[in-house]
């Protein structure tokens, strides 16, 4: 009985995201243990409380494109526009056109980069940041940054990852 729901989970998840989650069912066939530690990382995955929608969904864009070019983005971006995000605005921050985006998200966009390709440079995005959105908020945009990431790099462990191929981002 558990098997046949979580499975009807994954499958409303799919139809949701518009992705396949093949790797979720393999993670409850093959190690239920692992799949539901793993569902708590999902779900801290999606955590925004006092972050609003557009940046919190702009460092996803751009820290899970650094790990996948194909179906974890397009999931993400997915969610983005489910949440109320403007298509130029994921547009922009998958195409890296920083200056297409509103002035508010630039810090956003760069912060995230920095953190995704550790060049070093998130010390002065993160102190402006935090004095726009303050202490929970910047916990919540690190946690969006990692967690994001967290998809492809298991998917691509499980051999369901398809990052070397070129996937049309429908935004």
């Amino acid at each position: 009985m558990l098997g046949f729901l979580v499975r009807w989970k994954i499958r409303s998840a799919e139809k949701k995201l518009g992705e396949p989650l093949d790797y979720l069912r393999q993670m409850f066939d093959h190690s239920p243990g692992a799949f539901w530690k793993f569902a708590k990382v999902a779900q801290a995955s999606a955590y925004r409380n006092k972050l609003p929608a557009a940046p919190f969904h702009v460092a996803r864009v751009v820290a899970v494109r650094h790990q996948d070019c194909g179906p974890c983005v397009q999931t993400v971006i997915n969610l983005a526009k489910a949440d109320g995000v403007e298509p130029a605005i994921l547009k922009a921050a998958y195409l890296g056109n920083v200056d297409a985006l509103p002035e508010s998200l630039r810090d956003v966009y760069r912060f995230a980069e920095a953190i995704a390709v550790n060049d070093g440079n998130e010390t002065e995005y993160r102190d402006r940041l935090r004095s726009v959105f303050g202490e929970e908020a910047m916990v919540e945009l690190a946690l969006a940054i990692t967690l994001c990431q967290t998809f492809p790099i298991l998917k691509r462990g499980l051999g369901h990852a398809k990052s070397c191929s070129l996937v049309k981002i429908d935004i």
